[in-house]
């Protein structure tokens, strides 16, 4: 081998181009994990504004924090942080219905079979009328407005975070493991002559900042992986038609439930996240079907309190980059594609890629076996989120265009799947590496009113007498633990309140 062509191919400097929190979010790993072997830079302007919106989780969150040594009340303190059990669909199926999508396990079940499968045999035998939340402690909790870390087992959750107050977080733990960063604004990139890699990235005041490995954190324009590389886009309109959202901050109106909200609307979603000192709002729609000037005036119309500031349009296309990883250029965030906000997921499949990165990372040069496994998974993982997100918009009775649209739609072939297995035997699955579990799978096909086939025929060995003892027995325990827990109002007042001068400094005047 060429030991010198080797040399050159090592990975020494990264270069982080980009700010926000998937920028912060790759910083503060990068450095937490090679904080001796790489120099690790990143670039960012005060002058571009960041998406943001994002401010709701999933439960591996925590499992990124851990990794990265995170203690979580110093976390929760420094973003206002609450706490979420679970996610309020309202109005999807049709209008005035709602259910719950919530984190934790329902009921006991079997290997080979879920609990879904005694409570659907259940309804077929006549038993009281329940919800499949109804067997989940992070259902019935969320609804009674309670959270605890006591419970056993303990409840699963996410959170609710001020994503600006986030970025700082993560800034300030990156830059104590040695990341640089450097302030202004990219004004050019620079590729190597022969191999046509990214070589280096220009500032607008001419310094130039080298590096052997670039991570694009520079939103949906995609500055080096798509401006640059020209990678291409596959685009997911077809399925996930919703192309712009409206945000707002607003005071709170009381004490922050454990659940986001997602509330159908005639071209789209509304959701509404409380967090510890205040409240984001925003209206996701078509803009095939709603005008930018509608969507504001109908977001203005139905939050609850008074605006901290002005309205943000952010408009979006759903999709994924064609290669997540592109020659030296890996992308994170809403770079690499973005599914919508429905379910929480951006900031999982950041965190999920940045792990991807670190375990494959490319010290002696770039493997072109690794970036293949690295953009390979990266696809499935994506396609699996667009699948379940899919289905809230496809499985529906709204009246409206856009839902019919919806109704309508040729379905991708993995969730046509999914779909036939449900109606046949009410069989969901969960791969080992898929976010969503079984117990996502069947509270969301239920929630949006897709009828199951006939459950497996092994719950009927049950008897009726022991089946209803059965359920009871869970539903009292639950209750029982519920009922036990504090508000989560009072259980963050005594585990991780926020100082008001940690967000009042960067809160603009109300409007």
């Amino acid at each position: 081998m060429d030991t010198a062509h080797a040399a050159r191919g090592r990975i020494r400097k990264v270069v982080i181009a980009g700010g926000g929190t998937a920028g912060w979010l790759a910083g503060c790993a990068l450095a937490h994990q090679f904080r001796d072997l790489l120099d690790i830079t990143l670039v960012e302007s005060d002058q571009i504004g960041t998406i943001g919106v994002g401010e709701s989780t999933v439960p591996p969150i925590r499992n990124f924090h851990r990794f990265l040594q995170i203690d979580e009340q110093e976390f929760l303190r420094a973003v206002a942080g609450t706490f979420k059990l679970a996610i309020s669909f309202e109005g999807w199926r049709q209008p005035g219905d709602r259910y719950l999508h919530p984190f934790g396990p329902a009921g006991q079940g079997t290997w080979a079979t879920p609990f879904h499968h005694f409570w659907l045999d259940s309804r077929r035998r006549g038993m009281p009328p329940s919800t499949l939340a109804d067997f989940c402690l992070e259902g019935v909790a969320a609804l009674a407005d309670r959270f605890s870390l006591e419970t056993r087992p303990q409840v699963n959750y996410a959170y609710h975070l001020d994503a600006g107050l986030y970025a700082r977080f993560l800034r300030g733990i990156a830059e104590r493991h040695g990341l640089v960063r450097v302030e202004g604004k990219i004004g050019e990139v620079e590729r190597h002559a022969h191999s046509g890699d990214v070589a280096a990235v220009v500032l607008d005041d001419g310094r130039r900042l080298e590096g052997d490995l670039f991570i694009d954190c520079t939103g949906f324009r995609g500055l080096l992986i798509e401006q640059t590389l020209e990678t291409g886009y596959e685009d997911w309109s077809h399925w996930l038609p919703c192309d712009r959202a409206i945000a707002v901050q607003t005071e709170s109106a009381g004490g922050p439930v454990p659940y986001t909200r997602a509330i159908a609307h005639d071209a789209g979603w509304r959701w509404q996240i409380p967090l510890q000192h205040r409240v984001g709002n925003g209206l996701v729609y078509c803009s095939r079907y709603l005008s930018d000037d509608e969507a504001q005036a109908r977001l203005m119309h139905d939050i609850e309190s008074r605006p901290l500031r002005e309205p943000r349009l952010v408009p979006f296309r759903t999709g994924r980059r064609l290669r997540t990883w592109n020659r030296n250029v890996v992308a994170l965030g809403l770079t690499s594609g973005f599914v919508e906000p429905l379910e929480s997921t951006s900031l999982h499949l950041t965190m999920s890629a940045i792990v991807r990165l670190i375990q494959l990372f490319p010290f002696e040069g770039i493997s072109p076996a690794l970036v293949d496994l690295f953009n390979d998974l990266s696809r499935a993982e994506a396609e699996h989120v667009r699948d379940f997100v899919i289905l809230h918009y496809h499985a529906t009775r709204r009246d409206g265009p856009m839902w019919a649209e919806c109704r309508d739609m040729e379905l991708p072939a993995s969730l046509e799947q999914r779909l036939r297995a449900w109606r046949d035997r009410a069989h969901a699955w969960q791969l080992g590496d898929e976010l969503f579990r079984v117990d996502s799978w069947a509270h969301v096909l239920m929630g949006q009113g897709v009828q199951p086939g006939p459950p497996h025929p092994l719950v009927r060995g049950l008897g009726d007498d022991a089946l209803r003892q059965l359920l009871a027995g869970i539903r009292a325990q639950i209750a029982h633990t519920a009922a036990g827990m504090p508000s989560q109002q009072a259980f963050i007042a005594s585990y991780c309140k926020a100082s008001p001068g940690i967000w009042s400094a960067g809160v603009p005047a109300p409007v």
